[in-house]
């Protein structure tokens, strides 16, 4: 479980909550402050302002001073049309003051610059409509913020769910009588598994494998079929697996001299080398956390007769020995401790030993329930 990351969903969510509120809020704000103006007045006087402005910056160096008179003229025109607005026209005593201002016969550029500045109340209608679309930028990156917030506190929720339902563990308990011996076992039957598959016949392993198979709770990889085929009809087969690989690498030449059929051997053997690579004793190991007691005697109970071919008596005694736990009265509250151990990290297992878990709970209910009224509030359509 994600209970050792860094981050806190929990709090993640209430802040981004928090923060969708206030990015809807100002964003409300400044459309309420549009609808009082209105839209169509605000767009004209910053559509006005915006013209205004190019022919300014388009005529100031021919305009000024004794220069091109047909210039003076245009931009006389165009500016004149730029701000002619009508007299209940949002800044309209600017856009009349910047004409004033450059309503002369000879214009310098401080006559420019005073009709820039004479503007600069239309400006505030352009920054207006600059900040409602960074207002809707900022709302929306905030909703998809709080989305993904609650999303996470929302698997955090089941989390700490599912932690509180281990509280009957008794963490306390030596789950080490359990994962001793199973340990040893895997450790020893994986080697003795290793030198079965590297001295017995290619056709005793999938003998053995064929077993396996046979068996519910063992999960062997049996053979494809064509490679099964040659390893039985062919006298190459007596060999161990590892000399087949072994021998697949060879020139035609070389392999003459150890099988009687070179290509066979190639078109069985080379095309299944990742199969005879990866077999391994992990079919006959046990699981941990193990199974339920009566699934673990019963599994193990299958695994004796076939590692009996394999191990030596020391492991298969072992494994006797883990059967015998699974028997025993006290393995379900070992199982029960080793599984709560394995499925939490160190956090969670303190919410546990502290006895807060319960009240971590409720408090991720209630931000769950805040992040939704809030996404639920703050919906626009």
């Amino acid at each position: 479980m994600p209970g050792g990351d860094a981050s806190d969903p929990v709090r993640e969510a209430g802040e981004a909550a928090a923060t969708l509120r206030e990015r809807y809020d100002e964003l409300a704000r400044i459309e309420a402050r549009i609808a009082d103006l209105g839209r169509d007045r605000i767009e004209t006087a910053a559509d006005a302002y915006r013209r205004a402005h190019r022919v300014l910056d388009q005529y100031e160096e021919d305009a000024v001073g004794t220069g091109d008179f047909g210039s003076y003229v245009q931009f006389r025109g165009e500016f004149g049309e730029a701000v002619d607005a009508a007299d209940d026209a949002l800044a309209a005593d600017a856009f009349a003051a910047a004409d004033d201002a450059v309503d002369k016969r000879r214009l310098s550029e401080t006559d420019f610059a005073a009709a820039r500045d004479a503007l600069e109340p239309a400006g505030n209608y352009v920054d207006l409509l600059a900040d409602r679309d960074e207002a809707l930028d900022d709302y929306r990156a905030a909703r998809k913020a709080a989305r993904e917030a609650r999303k996470a506190l929302d698997a955090r929720l089941d989390d700490l769910r599912e932690v509180a339902g281990m509280a009957d563990a008794d963490l306390d308990a030596d789950v080490d009588r359990l994962r001793e011996p199973i340990e040893s076992y895997n450790d020893a039957v994986r080697e003795a598994f290793d030198s079965f598959y590297k001295s017995a016949s290619a056709r005793d392993v999938f003998s053995f494998l064929d077993r396996a198979d046979g068996t519910p709770f063992v999960d062997a990889d049996v053979p494809p079929t064509d490679l099964r085929e040659y390893v039985t009809d062919y006298d190459a087969g007596e060999e161990p697996l590892p000399t087949l690989l072994e021998y697949a690498d060879y020139s035609n030449s070389k392999l003459e001299h150890y099988v009687d059929d070179p290509g066979a051997l190639r078109t069985a053997v080379a095309v299944h080398r990742t199969y005879v690579e990866r077999l391994d004793a992990e079919p006959l190991t046990l699981d941990w956390p193990p199974a339920g007691g009566d699934e673990l005697a019963y599994e193990i109970d299958e695994l004796i007769p076939l590692v009996s071919r394999v191990a030596d008596d020391e492991t298969v005694a072992t494994l006797r020995s883990v059967r015998d736990l699974a028997r025993d009265e006290e393995y379900d509250r070992l199982r029960r401790a080793a599984v709560v151990r394995d499925a939490l990290d160190e956090p969670e297992r303190g919410l546990l030993k502290r006895g807060v878990i319960d009240d971590r709970v409720r408090e991720a209910e209630r931000t769950v329930s805040i992040a939704e009224d809030v996404l639920a509030e703050t919906k626009r359509e």
